[in-house]
């Protein structure tokens, strides 16, 4: 691995979201309410919009099924946070940094994709995790439709927008300790790479949508002929709790799910009236090339699986962050972390996909995503992994996320890691016999207890 992707942990972070030119309409936070807590920089432009995930949506509340306060604003720009005065230590500053060193050149390819493919390469990013959103959801709306689809490319860590004839391309950092950190590049070759850090993105998603840190969103909106979202078709977010057939309105999507519905593919409402009557005319599909001219982009899919990783961990991504913030504030308030109780077990909760919305059908990959993702472990001597997909009735088969891995999981105060790997284990070995986590099974807690066990470094000595 060279020296500028390395940290304390061998791993890396990072995190992605989308321009979003509506959020001003869509936001349930009060302005004033998010104003008050940036910058005098910031207050002043707040009408300008941010980078978010994804297309908008259906699903479920996300007060409810958090914790009481989840959407509640943190008050990140103070001392104790000092989101704005603090450096970007992620992936993408580290690739910065080498890049001015003159470890790192990126290539820019004359083929309308300019650094994408050389900028996925140097941050490990697959370009087999492609999906594509045609909701008029960002800042490039006019280059956006069902016609001229927005990529993004990502991994645990990274996230990558790409829309076509911009000279921009969309870049988050997900910081161990900050959360979101947003970045654009521009697409010049006359000009030495370089990553353009905006807090401006923060008036749209530091919101109560991303649990009141700098985050990420993916949602679901239904959209016209060419792209613009229906508001009135729900803004809530979208995450592994969300119902199948409220998912991914304004995102194409390739691969199978059976008689499942969903609402990709569909834009117009004729389109809309006719899922009605032919449910799934436009599901089960392999590539987009009916669509549009898939010659610009990688990949002619927007695939099924790599859309069910993106929504589950852009949430895990904002828990944590979420969890770092709280820990770190009452830490310097009270010394302890005695009133974190109920936001740890909630935040196991979604850790281990206790409430996710069950599959009724088996989901089929369009694209090599499954196989790149599962293949990067780690795993046991079994075999076996947090990666390792089911997609019959649930997305994982051990269902434990991998984010436990990452670097901002891994960086949390000890004193919450200890809190959370404490009640882990006696949630894991059924020590612990809340009703909330009876649905684990046996043979779950079983198989996640033993690749922890093995794969995950600092588990304390009682494990």
């Amino acid at each position: 691995m060279p020296k500028w992707k390395q940290n304390s942990f061998g791993g890396s972070e990072s995190g992605y979201v989308e321009w979003c030119p509506t959020c001003s309409k869509v936001k349930t936070l009060p302005m004033v309410m998010i104003t008050s807590l940036l910058s005098p920089f910031r207050q002043s432009s707040y009408i300008i919009c941010a980078i978010i995930f994804a297309a908008a949506g259906i699903g479920t509340s996300l007060g409810n099924d958090d914790f009481q306060g989840a959407t509640h604003m943190m008050p990140f720009e103070e001392d104790t946070i000092g989101y704005g005065e603090q450096q970007d230590t992620s992936l993408v500053a580290r690739l910065q940094e080498a890049i001015d060193r003159g470890e790192v050149k990126l290539e820019f390819k004359n083929d309308g994709q300019g650094y994408l493919i050389s900028l996925l390469e140097n941050l490990g990013i697959s370009t087999e995790s492609q999906v594509l959103v045609f909701s008029k959801t960002s800042f490039q709306r006019h280059k956006i439709s069902p016609s001229t689809p927005r990529a993004l490319y990502f991994d645990e860590n990274s996230y990558i927008g790409f829309v076509q004839g911009s000279d921009l391309l969309e870049i988050t950092a997900v910081d161990k300790e900050l959360g979101g950190v947003f970045y654009t590049l521009e697409q010049d070759p006359n000009k030495k790479p370089k990553f353009v850090r905006t807090d401006q993105c923060l008036e749209c998603h530091a919101s109560s949508k991303t649990m009141g840190v700098p985050g990420h969103l993916v949602r679901s909106f239904e959209t016209d002929e060419i792209g613009v979202v229906d508001l009135i078709t729900g803004t809530s977010q979208v995450n592994h709790r969300t119902p199948f057939e409220d998912r991914w309105g304004g995102w194409f999507v390739t691969g199978q799910h059976g008689k499942q519905l969903h609402r990709g593919n569909l834009f117009g409402k004729a389109a809309f009236e006719k899922q009605k009557e032919t449910p799934n005319f436009r599901g089960n599909m392999e590539e987009l090339k009916e669509f549009f001219n898939i010659s610009p982009y990688p990949h002619g899919t927007s695939d099924i699986v790599a859309l069910m990783v993106l929504e589950h961990q852009g949430h895990m991504h904002n828990f944590i962050t979420r969890m770092q913030y709280e820990s770190q504030l009452m830490l310097n308030a009270y010394g302890h972390l005695r009133y974190l109780k109920h936001k740890v077990d909630a935040f196991l909760r979604y850790l281990l996909f206790v409430d996710e919305a069950p599959l009724t059908d088996k989901v089929g990959a369009s694209s090599a995503y499954a196989k790149v993702f599962a293949e990067k472990g780690p795993k046991d001597s079994k075999g076996r992994s947090l990666r390792e997909f089911n997609l019959e009735t649930r997305l994982f088969e051990n269902p434990c996320s991998f984010l436990i891995y990452s670097e901002a999981f891994q960086s949390l105060p000890k004193k919450l890691k200890d809190e959370i790997y404490m009640k882990l284990w006696k949630i894991l070995t059924g020590e612990n016999n809340q009703p909330e986590f009876s649905k684990l099974t046996v043979e779950s807690r079983k198989a996640i207890y033993e690749i922890l066990k093995e794969t995950l470094s600092d588990l304390p000595d009682y494990w």
